[in-house]
């Protein structure tokens, strides 16, 4: 099977995670879709398969290196795709040789991939694209990334007179809540270093991210009859509607860019009685992050000021800036920079604008940076992958392992 097929035949399997579950992995079908990726990495000869009970499935392509020690280097990607968009019966199709005008994705519904809003399709114009009916996501975040990694692999074995040393590869679940490097034995993948294979545009490379926390704030209220509710009636909607107006108007996602950070308020649910704001909080600098979270606990002490024991907040961290547990490491980077130019790529070199499960693993002991897999608009309709990105993707893989194989 070569990649495009690889990638085609994964996407079929709905995996989209859920936060609200409270299991792991959060939804049943990245188990059915971990069972299917053990069996095929079975029946290419790896060794060492392991799919525990969470999900988390890991395989080895043992050294064919036999005179000398080789650092053993990882490639991770995750099963699961968002919940913000179904990611049920998903039906690609291939646009062969883009020619830059706008692509319909539904005619029926009137759905259109369109250069005017979308103009980064117009770095693509001459490749095939894989694109979505206009029903649901992809899935090529990180489905791209699963098929690279297999896809590159196989490719290892199949050549080798490439010379590498171990090549560990895992598969976690639910990296789009947040969780997918909470139950990963570290030691277990037993990886001097990894890689994630989660990125998005062709040449990116990405070993500096946000730092984040979720924020959920509480507003209570009370509620009589609205024709005697005079000097009576607390509506908690109107004191959360205060509480967003006080937070600055443009460090928001819309408004932000590079290292720049934000506020994303990015759920309410409201009565009288009871509102509740989901806000995520972003910010590369550390300080200034920390800086964010006492901004949100000064305005519900000002709330609480003029509506007393009204307004009740909890703030969790999700996860660190990696970047200061790779500095520290920079050939891992180097190496990863060689072989994109090896593969005819120009690296790019950028912070995250989010996450990725490498940020975790950084800091529970795995220096993790992110490479593309090539996908862009993720998490809607409108994702597409060019197929040329994908097979460079792959050929970085093969390249880092001839790369660290070569090592001294």
């Amino acid at each position: 099977m070569n990649l495009v097929d690889r990638f085609l035949e994964y996407v079929k399997f709905d995996t989209q995670s859920d936060e609200l579950t409270n299991m792991t992995p959060s939804t049943p079908g990245q188990m059915v879709f971990a069972r299917y990726l053990r069996d095929r990495l079975e029946e290419m000869g790896l060794a060492d398969i392991t799919l525990d009970d969470n999900g988390y499935l890991m395989a080895t392509l043992p050294s064919n290196i036999t005179d000398r020690e080789v650092p053993t280097v990882g490639f991770i990607a995750h099963l699961d795709t968002s919940p913000d968009m179904s990611g049920r019966n998903v039906n690609p199709r291939i646009v062969r040789d883009y020619d830059g005008t706008p692509v319909t994705l539904n005619a029926e519904m009137g759905i259109v991939l369109s250069p005017e809003e979308f103009p980064e399709l117009l770095h693509y114009k001459g490749q095939d694209l894989i694109v979505t009916d206009g029903t649901t996501l992809l899935g090529a975040d990180d489905k791209a990334g699963i098929a690279e990694i297999v896809s590159a692999v196989e490719y290892l074995m199949q050549h080798p007179e490439i010379k590498h040393g171990p090549i560990r590869i895992a598969f976690n679940p639910d990296e789009e809540i947040g969780l997918g490097a909470h139950k990963f034995d570290v030691e277990r993948f037993g990886a001097d270093w990894a890689y994630t294979m989660d990125g998005g545009e062709i040449g990116e490379l990405e070993f500096e991210n946000f730092n984040a926390a979720s924020a959920r704030v509480t507003f209570r209220g009370r509620n009589v009859h609205p024709g005697y509710a005079k000097h009576k009636m607390i509506n908690s909607q109107r004191i959360a509607n205060q509480f967003i107006i006080m937070l600055p108007r443009w460090e928001t996602p819309e408004h932000t860019e590079g290292y720049e950070g934000f506020y994303h308020l990015i759920s309410v649910q409201g009565t009288v009685e009871e509102t509740v704001l989901t806000y995520i909080i972003r910010d590369h600098d550390r300080d200034r992050f920390e800086r964010r979270k006492k901004e949100l606990e000064h305005l519900v002490r000002k709330i609480n000021n003029e509506f007393p024991g009204c307004c009740s907040i909890e703030i969790k961290d999700q996860y660190y800036n990696m970047r200061e547990k790779v500095e520290p490491l920079m050939h891992i980077i180097d190496t990863a920079e060689e072989a994109m130019r090896r593969a005819g790529v120009t690296p790019k070199v950028q912070p995250i604008r989010g996450g990725t499960d490498g940020a975790q693993l950084s800091f529970k002991g795995l220096p993790c940076p992110n490479i593309f897999a090539g996908g862009l608009n993720f998490h809607g309709r409108y994702e597409f992958v060019p197929i040329p990105s994908m097979q460079k993707a792959m050929e970085v893989i093969v390249e880092i392992a001839r790369i660290v194989g070569e090592s001294k």
